[in-house]
């Protein structure tokens, strides 16, 4: 590819976030390169609003973002640019299929909260450093049916969740996205919410061709956006499946392999 890039439209999460969820300097001061070199920059994650603005805060972004893998897409000022929210019908099927499973935890986020039944599971402590709140415990998720962002399964279960996702995309086709953000969450959010989209309506709303944007990330809802970005970086610690439909690899997330892409890759053309 030999267009400059303008535009980079990354992932937090194993991506230009430590292992420990924090953000290295050298990620801070390759951001601040990139705008100072007159690129634009943004994010894309799975994370509700709420739980991007400690990054958007450290890194100064200063553009709309995109939450719940582009469900929502959030001006700085908060309000929306983009809300999609998953269809009743493919929620219910989603909640069912989901219900019945021993090691699987099933969060719902909606207007802004995350919801769980069972405030005790294994996996909420995860969720909560990452998320930096605590969830709000619900008996049931009927009455949040017509405004929920994202459905997730959680669990150490891997397999489990990689054959959950095999169950459930056929009973939602057409309604509903299903990807793994991590190995342990299996994402379930409206059709259009996909970090594809996402890039596509960003890149439209700042006026940049397509071909002058890139997409930085390492789980199964990032591929979404590597094919509609004119340069892709997948992460060193990324699946196979991830890394094969990417244009170049760079480092993990524990050796600050975002900054050495931003430098390498982006800064350099």
């Amino acid at each position: 590819m030999s267009e400059p890039v303008r535009f980079l439209l990354s992932d937090m999460d194993g991506t230009l976030l430590l292992p420990d969820h924090s953000l290295s300097q050298r990620t801070i001061d390759a951001v601040r390169s990139l705008r100072e070199a007159g690129v634009l920059f943004s994010l894309a994650t799975g994370r509700p609003p709420k739980a991007m603005l400690q990054t958007i805060e450290a890194l100064g972004v200063d553009l709309p973002t995109a939450a719940f893998n582009g469900g929502t897409i959030v001006h700085p000022d908060g309000s929306f640019l983009v809300a999609h929210y998953l269809p009743a019908t493919a929620a219910l099927t989603t909640l069912a299929l989901f219900a019945d499973q021993p090691d699987v935890e099933v969060w719902v986020f909606s207007g802004g909260d995350w919801l769980v039944k069972d405030p005790n599971g294994p996996m909420v402590p995860r969720e909560q450093h990452g998320l930096g709140y605590p969830p709000v415990v619900v008996e049931s998720f009927e009455p949040y049916l017509l405004r929920i962002d994202k459905i997730v399964a959680a669990s150490n279960n891997t397999e489990l969740l990689i054959e959950l996702e095999a169950q459930l995309l056929p009973k939602v086709d057409d309604q509903a996205q299903v990807s793994r953000s991590q190995p342990v969450y299996l994402d379930v959010t409206a059709m259009k919410a996909n970090k594809g989209e996402a890039l596509a309506t960003l890149a439209a709303f700042l006026g940049v061709p397509l071909q002058q944007t890139a997409a930085m990330g390492d789980g199964g809802n990032d591929p979404a956006m590597f094919h509609v970005a004119g340069l892709s970086i997948a992460m060193g610690q990324a699946e196979e499946a991830v890394k094969r439909q990417a244009d170049v690899v760079t480092g993990t997330n524990a050796e600050d392999g975002a900054a050495q892409a931003i430098e390498r890759y982006i800064l350099k053309r």
